[in-house]
């Protein structure tokens, strides 16, 4: 009898657990970019866990990075894990252009490349609408992003500085290093050089081979790369290459340009140390050493701007880390302080 109690409350508490983090959607009707272009019927999807405390002083915003969704932050979230829902209330939230918020791919009213060019600020400026205007939510203990979503968390912190106390931005950047530009830039023009492409109107997504391609060259360090996989697998993988899968081209066109738009300092006359003096949350910046696809500099330099704490991973892995239990144990300790 108390074995069936026990996983009855368990039963119990794993459901309300997996239907707080289910799927949702705030909709924010027609949301002005910065471009002063309309994005029509905007929607913003987001995921939440854990319990928030009466004065509302334990919130974790976790935006996702390039081509992510909420799903994939999942195995992340949960007592004890990088996100614990046993000390904050999660809020993960789905970015523009991902396939779940307003996207190129699922717009009725601005479908395919109808769809507006969208900058980090926008992505950013719709998270604030759905924290303030849907969540009634006007202050967060922390953000924590990856990749796209540090970048969003740096772009957080600069824009709206009294919004979060905390900022951990991982693998990410204030503003593209030259280096990034290129294979940002490289990576929409193999999709529009594409045969396939047709000005956004495909029947076949195009590209899908260069996105493996893109993603093997870059996410791991060569020698990473080459421990990890045989000559044969990857051969194996580039002749499944055209099978499909990946984002869908129009999505990731959006946001690559969004990435692309990135820098902090763009409202303080360019100048990385005076955008560092508007911010007045408490930082960890977390840089991979050997990261090809988001160059550390930037973000180096806008951490001693800040006099923030500063942790390198030096894994030999890249963008991709192998460090988890590493990265997990500095967000943990500083969180906690």
């Amino acid at each position: 009898m108390k074995r069936l109690l026990v996983a009855i409350i368990f039963s119990v508490f794993t459901t309300q657990l997996s239907l707080a983090q289910q799927q949702q959607f705030a909709n924010l009707g027609d949301f002005k970019l910065q471009s002063g272009e309309i994005l029509r019927d905007c929607r913003i999807g987001y995921r939440t866990g854990g319990q928030m405390n009466a004065d509302k002083s334990n919130i974790l915003v976790i935006p996702t990075w390039a081509g992510g969704k909420t799903e994939q932050w999942l195995p992340n979230v949960g007592p004890g894990k990088m996100a614990d829902t046993s000390k904050y209330y999660v809020i993960l939230i789905d970015a523009l252009s991902n396939g779940v918020s307003s996207s190129p791919s699922n717009s009725t009213a601005q479908p395919r490349m109808k769809f507006p060019k969208i900058t980090m600020r926008d992505m950013v400026d719709t998270e604030h609408e759905l924290l303030t205007r849907i969540l009634h939510i006007n202050h967060v203990k922390a953000f924590l992003g990856i990749s796209m979503g540090g970048e969003q968390t740096f772009q957080w912190m600069v824009e709206y500085p009294d919004f979060l106390d905390k900022a951990i931005p991982i693998v990410g950047t204030p503003r593209p290093a030259p280096f990034d530009l290129v294979h940002h830039q490289a990576q929409i023009d193999v999709i529009e050089d594409n045969k396939d492409w047709n000005g956004g109107d495909y029947t076949k997504n195009p590209a899908r081979d260069a996105e493996y391609e893109f993603g093997a060259i870059l996410l791991k360090t060569p020698s990473e790369f080459n421990k990890t996989h045989t000559r044969e697998q990857v051969m194996k993988q580039l002749a499944a290459r055209n099978s499909g899968g990946g984002s869908d081209a129009n999505d990731k066109i959006r946001q690559v340009e969004a990435i692309m738009s990135l820098n902090v300092a763009a409202a303080f006359s360019d100048s990385l140390e005076k955008a560092a003096a508007a911010v007045k949350a408490k930082v960890l910046v977390i840089v991979g050493k050997e990261d090809h696809t988001v160059t550390p500099g930037p973000a180096i330099e806008f951490a001693h701007l800040l006099h923030a704490d500063l942790k390198v991973i030096d894994d030999g892995c890249g963008h991709q880390y192998c460090d988890n239990a590493g990265v997990q144990k500095a967000v943990a300790e500083f969180l906690a302080k």
